[in-house]
């Protein structure tokens, strides 16, 4: 079930849309102002902020200043009308709709904000639309400078063509110039080989009879060389086979003295043979007597050093007796008088 209020809104809406419709009917389709549009936008969010009651009053003094300002409409914005009379129509057609569904303004909302977003791409359109103009400007201005050094380039170029086809002209007349010079030059050069290979000619006919003179010469003189190395030849076939046979009697000579050699060599070998076999067996006697000899001086020594060890002995011994004699006199006397007896006995 709807409330009061949404009903009186719906009424007051409705009744608003049948104005603008008439309204439509009324004026040219397609005109509508930019002030009225503002005044539409005004209702909408008063409507939003108060309660309908307030939003049907504000309503119906927009309606009383839209009716005012149309007597001040120019026929130039009737199109601008008619499209906002469109809009506020739509507006409040979907924003029946919804309070007649859902009981609220939400498309009164979006409605506002599409608007807000199309001003907003109006207005992006704009500034591009302007900065498209000042870049053209520019671009205008860039392509005068441009023309501007391409003419003042096209002058240089031409004078410089100019003075080119001058350096062209100056140019031919200094190649026939040399044309000449070099035709002329040509000539007397081949009047000079001319007479240059005339002499050559002459002078070469003059050496070919030379040459030919040289070439019998050098034939005699070949002949003469040939038979003389033929001479030469033979004499030294003949010294060849003398020395071949000087070689061959002194082979068997050298061979003959070789093989006696060898006889003396092997005689020496078994006569040296037979000395170091004897010179062998001395140095074995040698060996041995020294052998023999050593072992006799080692026994000497080893006398000599027993005879000192008992004389050593016998004076030690001697000693002990002299210092024992000291200590007693009767022993000392009694072994001299032994000592005595002993030497009779050995004199005896």
């Amino acid at each position: 079930m709807m409330s009061v209020d949404v009903l009186i809104a719906c009424a007051v809406l409705q009744d608003h849309a049948d104005q603008l419709s008439v309204l439509g009917n009324i004026i040219r389709p397609g005109a509508e102002t930019q002030q009225r549009t503002e005044l539409h936008l005004k209702t909408a969010q008063l409507m939003a902020r108060s309660s309908l009651s307030d939003f049907t009053g504000e309503l119906h003094k927009s309606q009383k200043q839209i009716s005012i300002q149309e007597s001040l409409l120019t026929p130039d914005n009737l199109a601008k009308v008619q499209r906002d009379r469109q809009f506020v129509s739509d507006v409040i057609n979907g924003l029946m709709v919804e309070l007649q569904e859902e009981n609220t303004f939400q498309s009164l909302f979006s409605a506002v904000g599409e608007d807000r977003k199309k001003k907003v791409q109006l207005l992006d359109i704009i500034n591009r639309e302007e900065e498209g103009c000042l870049r053209i400007k520019a671009l205008q201005k860039q392509l005068l400078d441009i023309r501007k050094q391409k003419t003042e380039e096209c002058e240089r170029l031409e004078e410089l063509g100019a003075y080119l086809r001058e350096q062209v002209q100056n140019m031919r007349v200094r190649t026939n110039r040399q044309e000449k010079f070099v035709k002329s030059c040509a000539e007397q050069l081949v009047c000079q080989g001319l007479k240059l290979s005339s002499h050559k000619e002459n002078e070469l006919e003059d050496e070919a009879g030379m040459l030919q003179e040289r070439i019998e010469e050098e034939k005699n003189v070949h002949m003469e060389t040939e038979i003389f190395l033929k001479r030469q030849h033979a004499n030294l076939r003949e010294k060849l086979q003398f020395w071949i046979q000087r070689y061959e009697k002194d082979m068997e000579e050298k061979e003959q003295e070789i093989s006696a050699l060898k006889n003396k060599r092997n005689n020496s070998h078994a006569r040296i043979q037979e000395l170091s076999k004897k010179c062998r067996d001395m140095q074995e006697v040698i060996i041995e007597d020294r052998m023999e000899k050593e072992h006799l001086r080692a026994q000497l020594e080893k006398e000599q050093k027993e005879r000192g060890a008992a004389t050593k002995i016998q004076a030690w011994w001697r000693g002990t007796l002299v210092r024992r004699g000291l200590r007693s006199p009767k022993k000392a006397d009694k072994s001299k008088s032994k000592a005595g007896k002993k030497g009779k006995k050995k004199k005896k």
